[in-house]
């Protein structure tokens, strides 16, 4: 076998098969075995495993096909020309996650931390194409350090090509970011423009301008996982819908949110056994929802009674609690779950609420998942903050994703539907295919209390005893205008439903809806509210 003198330059070239097949083999050991021990123990000093650990972790055991391994970049100055690594920094191939083909591209630290440079661009770009004319899922494992300086705009070009090819992909394969490291500058708006970004704590972050930069414009003293965390980003900007503790953790949730997506946007989501009775009936549900419409309770519990086994998939768990937005199945079948979250600011809507579910609503549209919408909303969240926020463009992002939707769709009103809200979250006017609630319901523009109070407030000013005159009124209103039967005799919900049998109808329903078929109007795209 040739002797290397530098990575994959023989000394002297072979002269037959065999020969040329173990100057491969020595080849290709190299590219596996990457920059060496000493950098592979510098990632595990970070916490971090290497790329080809996480691929190994990711997909289906030895189903991963390795696409440009030996790919080197050409570019030289700074001292490139004289340190040219297979891969270039990033892996790059196609696998199966059971028994599904997804395509995945894992940035390999080790080498130029990650860095993207035009060779490095070139090999995504070429996966990404790929992903798409395969109508696959795209994953992709960030742990890189930005763009590769030393190649100047080259770098910043490379990245230019990702962005475009993100967005032509939206819609119509899941494309997923999982962020195992850093990810800085312009870096971080590919995982912004796909629909799932995950997190490992500690260890990964992402942010426009790093500490430093912030300290210097603006005198602030943040840390890294401070400015970009994982609990940053989960919590508070939104920006990842999945959190977690280590690697192994994260990458196992990540399989388990492709078997709940379809490849594409031209097939159904993947239907799974169960051992779960269609028609169980569901008699928890008396007690877990209080008759009394001021009282908390936790939407989460309920939602676990109704789907199969009681297993979920939250979206964006910690951010805009007061609205949950879930994956999970009815007799096998894949669905998307709204719902109000009583136990958190009595499920108002606000801005964070409607951003989060109105992208989760697109979502469920884009990727032929039906969606099942659990109402219990006493209105907009009010205040200074919130109208000055812009809660009327936020609010109405929501309205737009549901009257977009063409998907089968279903609500069901467990307590209270007031005001605009009711409207907004799926209502039967805005194309709701069918539309239920539960005896305990309350639909009304708003609050007996608020209306009495609206209404008869200079009869209840006359009055004697004022406050004996708006008990009395307000026990009127609801009797005349919120009582449980009130919508469904003018044609306003399809039916009042039994709460232990709500699982069996939500199936029933969903079976009928499965060969829905709706089209929109002709138009290039619509502009929705920003």
């Amino acid at each position: 076998m040739a002797t290397v003198t530098e990575p994959g330059a023989p000394a002297v070239l072979p002269a037959d098969a065999r020969g040329r097949t173990a100057e491969l083999a020595a080849i290709r050991a190299l590219a596996l075995d990457g920059p060496g021990e000493k950098a592979t123990t510098a990632q595990r000093a970070r916490g971090k495993l290497t790329a080809r650990e996480r691929i190994a972790l990711l997909l289906d055991e030895g189903s991963f096909c390795e696409a440009g391994q030996l790919r080197r970049h050409r570019a030289s100055g700074f001292g490139l020309q004289d340190n040219r690594p297979y891969t270039d920094g990033v892996i790059t191939g196609w696998g199966t996650v059971e028994g599904r083909t997804v395509f995945v591209y894992a940035h390999d630290f080790r080498i130029f931390g990650g860095a993207l440079g035009e060779t490095h661009a070139a090999k995504i770009h070429k996966i990404m194409d790929m992903a798409l004319a395969a109508g696959a899922p795209l994953i992709s494992l960030n742990d890189g350090a930005g763009a590769r300086i030393q190649e100047g705009v080259s770098a910043l070009a490379g990245y230019g090509g990702i962005f475009q090819r993100n967005a032509r992909a939206s819609g119509v394969i899941p494309q997923i970011s999982v962020m195992l490291g850093p990810c800085a500058g312009g870096a971080a708006y590919s995982p912004a423009l796909t629909d799932f970004v995950f997190m490992v704590r500690e260890t990964s972050q992402m942010f426009i301008t790093g500490p430093d930069v912030v300290r210097a414009v603006t005198g602030e003293e943040i840390t890294h996982n401070g400015l970009g965390g994982a609990d940053v980003h989960a919590e508070t900007s939104g920006v990842c819908h999945f959190a977690y503790d280590d690697e192994a953790t994260c990458l196992a949730e990540v399989r388990y949110l492709v078997s709940m997506l379809p490849s594409n946007n031209r097939t159904p989501p993947p239907p799974a056994p169960t051992a779960d009775p269609a028609s169980r009936r569901c008699e928890a549900l008396y007690d877990l929802v209080p008759a009394d419409g001021s009282r908390p309770y936790d939407m989460r519990a309920v939602i676990g009674e109704l789907v199969d086994d009681g297993d979920f998939l939250e979206v964006h768990e910690a951010w805009a609690p007061n609205v949950i937005c879930a994956l999970a199945r009815l007799d096998g079948q894949v669905v998307g779950i709204v719902a109000s979250q009583p136990k958190v600011l009595a499920g108002v809507l606000d801005i964070a609420a409607s951003e989060k579910a109105a992208r989760f609503v697109a979502l469920c549209d884009a990727f032929n998942i039906a969606l099942v919408t659990l109402l219990d909303v006493p209105g907009f969240l009010p205040g200074v903050d919130q109208e000055h926020g812009g809660i009327i463009r936020h609010g109405a992002k929501l309205l737009y994703a549901y009257c977009n939707a063409t998907v089968p769709r279903i609500s069901l009103v467990l307590r209270k539907a007031y005001g605009g809200a009711y409207i907004v979250m799926d209502s039967q006017s805005i194309g709701a295919d069918l539309t239920y609630a539960w005896p305990t319901n309350e639909i009304a523009v708003m609050g007996a209390e608020g209306a009495a109070n609206v209404i008869f407030r200079r009869k209840i000013a006359a009055a004697d005893d004022p406050g004996a005159t708006r008990a009395a009124l307000v026990e009127e209103y609801r009797q005349e205008l919120m009582h449980p039967y009130y919508a469904a005799e003018r044609g306003l919900i399809d039916d009042v439903i039994d709460p232990a049998a709500t699982r069996g109808v939500l199936i029933a329903s969903l079976a009928m809806l499965r060969t829905k078929h709706a089209d929109l109007p002709s138009r290039k795209h619509g502009n929705p509210p920003q």
